[in-house]
């Protein structure tokens, strides 16, 4: 195993295991080592420090996903590292109600790179980095030994692949996979299009916060805003919403939502699917709502756009609250890893100003149990999710 020396002045992230190694803080970088390889990390007086894979010749130069000396890197590692984010999930997630979730979410599992979400029988998978992809046949393996799936479909189709220079690629990678699978959250259950839909299919890290919106549903006339396939719209109604009305910009989306609500029982008649930018619905509208859901898509794409972002987020949640009525509830999500929390409290506490209403929050949420984080890795913060009332 190749070794590399971390400069005394930057070890401390290291010793604090954080999962990234910059360049900067190597004290030399060899020629010629390949994507993947495994690297050991020592001190500048030879002490063990972590191990990992060396990725590139940029600024993340290793990600970190060991802390024993001596691990062989083999089949069996994978299978370890599965095996034991899987029984966090089965622990605290997994039931007769639930059989879909995040299995393993990248450097927070000790696998950097690598993002497997479980839908019923069937896995799906991201590789994100060179390094993580070159192990793609023995971590296939390991899924197919540890859960013996149904099968495995890769969506490594997501934009952060570009800045590995990889290509998008998707396909089926062992068994077979249908073209939409039935899971079950919480008790209901939903139609998700792992090969085509947005991230994996379903947003599964909005799954607490689905199930707390039930208690602010009860007999309200809800707006249920970039709704996707439903998964909020399902949750109210079970609440006891009166009404839920859908916006969302995918025709496909709004047609996957419908039968989601068809799915789990629930008149369609009690709800509206209307195809339109949430801005413009939102503006133009001249109902109140009593409850309004806000969980776009991430404004800040990275830390460039961030105060174009901060206007984007501070705009469309002053609209909502402006669409609210008296005493109504708005729930309001960010996914942008770029914007704080208190950032994103900040800016909610100038929408609420500019629209002359007074906020106060009820809940707060960031993410859920399946989609665990290393506490010194604060770069893979990202989601956050305010219940407010006006």
């Amino acid at each position: 195993m190749i070794t590399l020396t971390i400069k005394r002045s930057r070890v401390g992230p290291v010793l604090g295991r954080h999962p990234w190694v910059f360049s900067q803080a190597l004290a030399k970088i060899p020629d010629g080592i390949p994507p993947g390889e495994p690297v050991e990390l020592v001190g500048e007086a030879g002490e063990f420090l972590a191990s990992g894979y060396f990725n590139s010749y940029s600024q993340i130069a290793v990600r970190v996903w060991g802390h024993e000396k001596d691990e062989a890197v083999d089949a069996s590692f994978f299978t370890r590292r599965i095996e034991r984010a899987w029984q966090i999930r089965r622990q605290y997630v997994e039931s007769p109600s639930t059989n879909a979730y995040r299995l393993i979410n990248g450097e927070n599992d000790l696998l950097p790179g690598l993002i497997v979400d479980k839908y019923a029988g069937y896995l799906v998978v991201q590789f994100h980095t060179r390094g993580i992809e070159s192990w793609k046949t023995e971590i296939v393996g390991a899924l197919e030994r540890a859960l013996r799936p149904q099968g495995i479909y890769e969506r490594s189709d997501v934009p952060v692949r570009k800045q590995e220079k990889l290509g998008s690629v998707q396909g089926i990678l062992s068994g077979a996979v249908p073209e939409r699978v039935i899971i079950r959250e919480n008790g209901f259950q939903f139609f998700v299009d792992v090969k085509r839909g947005q991230k994996t299919g379903f947003f599964l890290d909005q799954r607490d916060k689905r199930q707390a919106c039930m208690k602010y549903s009860k007999e309200k006339n809800v707006l249920n805003c970039f709704s996707y396939t439903g998964g909020f719209a399902v949750y109210a109604l079970a609440g006891g919403a009166r009404h839920v009305t859908s916006v969302d910009t995918s025709e496909s989306a709004l047609g996957l939502a419908k039968e989601n609500v068809v799915l789990n029982g629930f008149d369609p008649a009690r709800c509206a699917f209307i195809c339109d930018d949430v801005k413009r619905c939102l503006r133009n509208s001249k109902e109140r709502f009593d409850v309004i859901i806000l969980d776009p898509p991430a404004f800040i794409k990275d830390h460039r756009k961030k105060k174009e972002g901060i206007v984007g987020y501070r705009g469309i949640n002053e609209m909502a609250i402006r669409a609210l009525s008296k005493d109504g509830i708005l729930v309001t999500c960010s996914c942008s890893a770029h914007l704080a929390l208190e950032d994103f409290r900040y800016l909610l506490s100038e929408a609420g100003g500019k629209a002359g209403r007074s906020l106060r929050f009820l809940e707060a949420y960031t993410h859920g149990i399946d989609h665990p984080q290393l506490v010194p890795f604060t770069e893979g913060s990202y989601l956050k999710c305010f219940i407010i009332n006006l």
